[in-house]
């Protein structure tokens, strides 16, 4: 039986203090005003912001500058240029607004998609009845224990988007839909009420395969036969369907619908991949935690080595799946459609390049040497430049969206990493000590023993 040490959990706990109290001082520090985030603008003029502090500034003057000219002769476009200020104004007003619920959101989404990628590949090796798989089963039960306190906060936080608690969500404002001929057209489909229910099917399903298929692996240890082993087969491949189509439908809604007005057709596999490879990177740091504490003692190079095989490979995946988006995007230069990447590449550019280098040049240049896979301390330090880089991978699709070029990694962003990172740990480790780590009954428990090649 796994212990979980006093020194982690209290590392866990740090972190989560640490965590909450950067958040809150993210919202504290958020403004309250459209003067307030003008100021705000201003003081960041150096920075991200600085044209809409131009624009803002020069907002304040428009009406003067035109009433010291004809007044009889361009009343009509000052009031237009009023207008639009205002209208301006306010937008860069809802961006800072923003900030600390994006910050808040994308971290609360990347730890809950790690949790739903190792479900993933758990349902596939289960599917797979994989011979070499059955001595992790229990390290891959246990990051998907974090699937029901991260899905709560992921579902609370769609929940108050849906009440106006922020401005994420654009089209779940009655207001900007109605000026907006597109999004009237999508509102059979994005609406808050359905994009709620949406959210439930899918956690529920998510959740519930993770609980049975639990209560299954547990009881096929007291079992007798191997009635529960070939129970748990038929619900994995049948989840596995259920997964496929929930997780596009997710990717779509919570992710994409951020843009409502841009789409694409392989955005499901895009984030499918993102969470796919981030999942089994865990599992792999995981493992080698517990063996370097002297558990998982049958877990031997080769298992290790299996599981860097599929970092090295999603993390191809990834790229092929990011650049033929890109390329077909970029090719094509339809303004509906480009507008997605132009905001990034302009805005952008250190985290959208920076991730793209830690999720295909790194992996591609550490992983693909075979010995290099069987180096626990080398998997860990890949694994790590891996996460953080889809975790930037997940900025880069929420904050142009939600904050424009107001983006910054400062308090609120360190803050929800720091948070979901120690409420990961605490839950995941406190998960593994429930439980023997090694199943006993599995009928291909002795083939993951002998495992070598």
């Amino acid at each position: 039986m796994y212990t979980f040490s006093k020194r982690l959990k209290i590392a866990s706990f740090i972190l989560m203090a640490v965590g909450a109290l950067c958040l809150i001082s993210g919202f504290l520090s958020a403004p309250s005003t459209v003067e307030e985030a003008k100021e705000m603008v201003a003081a960041h003029g150096d920075g991200h912001g600085d044209s809409h502090g131009e624009e803002s500034a020069h907002s304040l003057e428009t009406s003067h500058a035109m009433g010291a000219a004809d007044a009889s002769e361009h009343s009509t476009e000052g009031e237009h240029a009023n207008e639009h200020s205002a209208a301006h104004d306010e937008h860069v007003f809802h961006q800072l607004q923003n900030r600390p619920w994006s910050a808040l959101y994308v971290a609360a989404f990347f730890f809950f998609m790690i949790s739903l990628g190792a479900l993933a590949f758990y349902a596939v090796n289960r599917a797979a009845q994989a011979g070499w798989a059955p001595l992790l089963f229990r390290v891959m039960e246990g990051i998907t224990a974090y699937l029901v306190p991260g899905g709560i906060i992921v579902f609370v936080i769609l929940v108050l988007s849906a009440l106006h608690f922020n401005h994420l969500f654009t089209w779940m404002d009655a207001e900007v839909v109605a000026n907006d001929k597109l999004l009237q057209g999508k509102q059979g489909y994005l609406n808050p009420t359905f994009f709620l229910i949406r959210a439930a099917i899918f956690l529920g399903g998510w959740i519930a395969y993770r609980q049975y298929s639990r209560k299954l692996s547990l009881e096929e240890d007291k079992a007798d036969d191997n009635s529960k082993f070939k129970l748990n087969f038929r619900i994995s491949a049948a989840f596995l369907v259920f997964y496929l189509i929930s997780e596009s439908m997710m990717s779509w809604d919570w992710i994409m619908s951020l843009d409502p007005h841009w789409f694409s057709t392989l955005f499901g596999w895009y984030v499918f991949a993102s969470m796919f490879v981030s999942g089994i990177t865990v599992i792999a740091m995981v493992s080698i935690y517990l063996k370097s504490k002297g558990y998982l003692e049958e877990v031997n190079d080769s298992h290790i080595h299996d599981l860097a095989k599929f970092m090295f490979g999603i993390s191809i995946f990834w790229t092929y799946l990011w650049f033929s988006q890109f390329m077909l995007i970029w090719y094509a230069n339809i303004p509906e459609e480009v507008t997605y990447y132009v905001t990034r590449i302009e805005h952008y550019k250190l985290p959208f390049f920076g991730m793209v280098a830690m999720n295909f040049i790194f992996p591609l240049l550490v992983l693909m040497n075979s010995d290099y896979k069987r180096v626990n301390w080398f998997v860990v330090m890949a694994g790590i430049v891996i996460l953080f880089g889809h975790y930037m991978d997940v900025f880069n699709m929420v904050m142009p969206a939600t904050v424009g070029e107001n983006w910054h990694l400062g308090i609120p962003e360190i803050g929800g990493i720091l948070f979901f990172s120690g409420l990961f740990i605490y839950v995941v480790f406190n998960a593994l000590t429930k439980e023997a780590l090694t199943p006993k009954r599995n009928p291909f428990i002795e083939e993951s023993r002998q495992f070598h090649y």
